[in-house]
């Protein structure tokens, strides 16, 4: 029997807790604070978010219940609700922000010859956002309608891992075209995107900087065809054309030629039209590449169904961006740990485990890789038999 440390310590072992502190440092997190660290809040909304917890009652219930073990799962602070409220509305969101990007530069870098489906050497993204309908009463900073509020959370995922490498949350009037503003391109990069982000003055910026795009056109959309190629139509394409744009201000926006592709999806029967930068990967390509943006929307549909991110323990903005980003941090570190201990079950699976054995003194590596067959013919050696046959 394992009798050493609790799976939650062991758990630390994959946090960078020195990239931690300077996080801290940065923002002066820890400034006038006695008790309870960032740290201590990082790793009780952690808990709250492996475990499913509810409320910040919740969370100070179950914890204090475990409360001869946190000091050696490294929460060193008294917990209470009301201490972890004030943590969450005061301490800089940005510190849990800073440290979430450094562990999504590592599972980058575990994840780097993922294969996501189409073998490219070069990265590629999807963009797109997924809306949280919040109560405008408690969250009226957040205003979304008349009688409703909203936050978006716009996610540039890598397809490599599904590893997302931008976010940026706001309240739901933010438009998502706005934020290709805040991309930094990377030369060479495909960027893959819903016709929500149509745009020609900004996707000619993806053409200045060397950088694809794929979209889809909308039904309005005017142009005059200049060339085309032959496609195989058994492979769902239907057209293969070079375009130029004819409005007077989308010719001023995108002065440059354009690819356009049509594609009919068998399992879905529908006709797509895709648009395009690039006129180097082939049109089948194109087409798959567009098909592998669902990985963006299982993400979004993943981290609202195992993740807290629906129900906040606050109502502040730094609140709410808080528990977001501290979320997103234990998404990522599920994959590293995945990734670097080589466990062959889903996120789900391994996040499911980690919330009932996470007090547990037993080996993290054990918990994750052991299975049993239901067919195993299990032998209790020290139950004695009523007949001898």
């Amino acid at each position: 029997m394992y009798t050493g440390r609790t799976v939650f310590s062991q758990l630390l072992e994959f946090l960078p807790k020195k990239q931690f502190d300077k996080c801290v440092r940065r923002y002066r997190g820890n400034h006038r604070v006695k008790t309870f660290s960032c740290f201590d809040q990082f790793l009780c909304m952690a808990f709250a978010q492996i475990t499913y917890r509810q409320s910040l009652r919740d969370i100070e219930t179950c914890l204090r219940a475990v409360g001869a073990k946190l000091y050696h799962c490294g929460i060193r602070g008294m917990m209470s609700r009301n201490t972890l409220a004030n943590a969450n509305e005061n301490r800089d969101w940005r510190i849990y922000a800073g440290f979430a990007h450094i562990l999504i530069n590592k599972a980058r870098t575990l994840y780097a010859d993922e294969d996501f489906g189409i073998q490219l050497n070069r990265e590629v993204y999807a963009l797109d956002s997924t809306t949280i309908d919040l109560c405008l009463s408690l969250f009226p900073w957040a205003k979304f309608r008349t009688h409703k509020a909203a936050v978006k959370v716009h996610t540039l995922m890598d397809l490599k891992g599904s590893i997302p490498t931008f976010i940026r949350i706001t309240d739901g009037k933010v438009h998502d075209v706005n934020i290709i503003d805040e991309l930094i391109l990377e030369p060479g990069a495909i960027y893959v995107m819903d016709r929500s982000y149509l745009d020609f003055a900004r996707l000619f910026i993806f053409t200045q900087n060397f950088s694809t795009f794929i979209t889809r056109a909308k039904t309005n959309f005017d142009y005059r065809r200049l060339s085309y190629r032959k496609v195989d139509k058994a492979t769902g394409l239907r057209c293969d054309q070079t375009i130029r744009l004819n409005g007077f201000y989308a010719s001023q926006d995108y002065p440059a030629v354009l690819r356009r592709i049509g594609y009919f999806d068998i399992e879905t029967n529908k006709k797509f039209v895709f648009l395009t930068n690039n006129f180097t990967l082939s049109a089948l390509t194109i087409a798959q590449l567009y098909k592998c943006r669902w990985r963006i929307e299982i993400f979004f549909k993943w981290i609202k169904q195992h993740l807290r991110i629906q129900t906040f323990f606050g109502t502040s903005i730094n609140a709410v961006k808080t528990q977001i980003w501290i979320a997103i941090s234990v998404y990522v570190l599920v994959a590293i740990v995945k990734k670097e201990l080589e466990i062959e079950l889903s996120l789900s699976e391994i996040l499911q485990i980690l919330s009932i054995v996470l007090f547990e003194k037993v080996s993290i590596t054990q918990v994750l890789t052991k299975t049993m067959s239901q067919n195993e013919n299990i032998q209790f050696h020290n139950q004695l038999f009523l007949f001898n046959l």
